[in-house]
Order: structure tokens, then sequence, then C-alpha cells
């Protein structure tokens, strides 16, 4: 399937890990390849400044990672930085009760670990995918004594996710503001979360790309990041 290009009308929504960068097993190791940044800032400036990396990390995180030119959306649309501006998290966090019964879920799975963003907790099981199914079990029932938070699955992860902390909704707010106001969406993404932002930019006119395997709305693939670098690279 040949995959779409890219023009100067085009709104252009990036995922960061396992879609810029390969999934490593300590995130914080995590960087773009060589010449990323800079790759990414010049297209950037091609389609007028409507490029976005929106990414499940906290918003503080995402910045040491991705150029300040650029558009950077943490906490799963929770924060939003402009170019030039310096990130600022969303004050709060997850409630007491909450926290402290994951940190508990934390103790009894020696080999997991608990990722605090803001309101949004992360529980990474990399290192011991054969507590996955206990482990998600163990979060569901505590997350049902809080109605205002959902859990998502991810890549070795599970995320307590406040209901407003959503790709999809962040995507649409972007597109009805300038520079992104008019233009038509590409939502690049290679995990669950990056599928409500697909859906989203498919039900305005625009469409979407899935990373890697896996079931997705997106009318196109990609094998992995390398291929997305390509992809930018060639398909201008």
């Amino acid at each position: 399937m040949t995959l779409p290009s890219l023009s100067p009308d085009h709104a252009l929504f990036l995922d960061f890990d396992g879609t810029l960068t390969d999934i490593q097993d300590d995130p914080d190791t995590v960087a773009l390849p060589q010449g990323g940044a800079e790759a990414l800032v010049a297209l950037s400036a091609r389609i007028g400044g409507a490029l976005a990396v929106i990414s499940g990390r906290d918003v503080m995180d995402l910045q040491t990672r991705v150029p300040q030119e650029l558009w950077r959306i943490g906490g799963h649309g929770l924060d939003v930085a402009s170019p030039g501006e310096t990130a600022k998290r969303h004050e709060g966090s997850a409630p007491y009760d909450l926290l402290n019964g994951v940190r508990g879920i934390e103790a009894r799975h020696p080999g997991s670990r608990l990722e605090e963003k803001g309101r949004v907790l992360a529980f990474h099981y990399r290192q011991i995918p054969e507590h996955a199914d206990h482990i998600e079990g163990e979060l569901r029932r505590l997350l049902s004594d809080f109605p205002s938070y959902r859990l998502q699955s991810g890549k070795m992860v599970f995320e307590a996710k406040p209901s407003e902390a959503n790709k999809g909704a962040a995507l649409a707010r972007m597109m009805s503001a300038p520079p992104f106001e008019g233009r038509t969406p590409i939502m690049v993404g290679d995990d669950a979360t990056d599928e409500d932002a697909m859906k989203t930019a498919l039900e305005i006119g625009g469409t979407a790309i899935k990373v890697g395997a896996g079931e997705t709305v997106a009318p196109y693939r990609m094998d992995d990041p390398q291929a997305v670098w390509s992809w930018l690279s060639e398909k201008w």
C-alpha cells in the first residue's frame, strides 16, 4: 500500500515512543536518532509549523527529548507547549488513595515500576511480562473506586488516566486553532493510546498511520520507527 505524501496543507501529529524512537527497556534512555531533531524542525517549517509531537510522557520529560521549536503535547493531551515555550505540567496529581493503592501493587510485584506523570500513573511491567494479567486485574479492581479514571493498556505498561487525558480530544482541540486550523491531519502512532487520535483524524477528514503490528483503525501501516523516518524524508 502506497503511503500518503506530505504536503504544505497537512497537519502532522507524531507519537514519540515506538513511533519516532524504538521502545527501550528503560524509558529514560530513549532519544531521537542522530539528526532527528533537525529533520523535525525543518519539516515543521515546510508545513507552516503545524507539526506536533503528542505523547503519553509527562510534558516536562518530553521537552527534554524533542526540540522546543515544535509543538509538544504531553500527558496524553493534558499539557501543551507551543514552539519556543517552556513546558509546564498541568497542576495536580493522582488522588492520594489511588496513588497509594498503585504503590502497593508495585510493592507486591518486584520488577515492576510505577512512573508518576502528574495525574497520570504509568505502571511498567516489562521485566515481569508473565504477571501482566494479574497486575491488570489488581489495577482494574483498584480503579473501580475512581470513576473519573480509566485504565489504558499499552506496550508493557498499564496507565491509569483521568478521562480528559485523551489524545483524540487533544488532536481535535489543536485542529481548531492556528496553525493547524483548516489543514488535513495525519496521525502517526504505534500504541493503543494513539488509536483515539487516529479515530479523530479520520473523523475530520484526515488519515492515520499505524506503526508496527496490532489492530488499528488506521488505513496505512509502517513496520517500525526506521520506516517512519524514511517516510518523513521521502514522502514530501
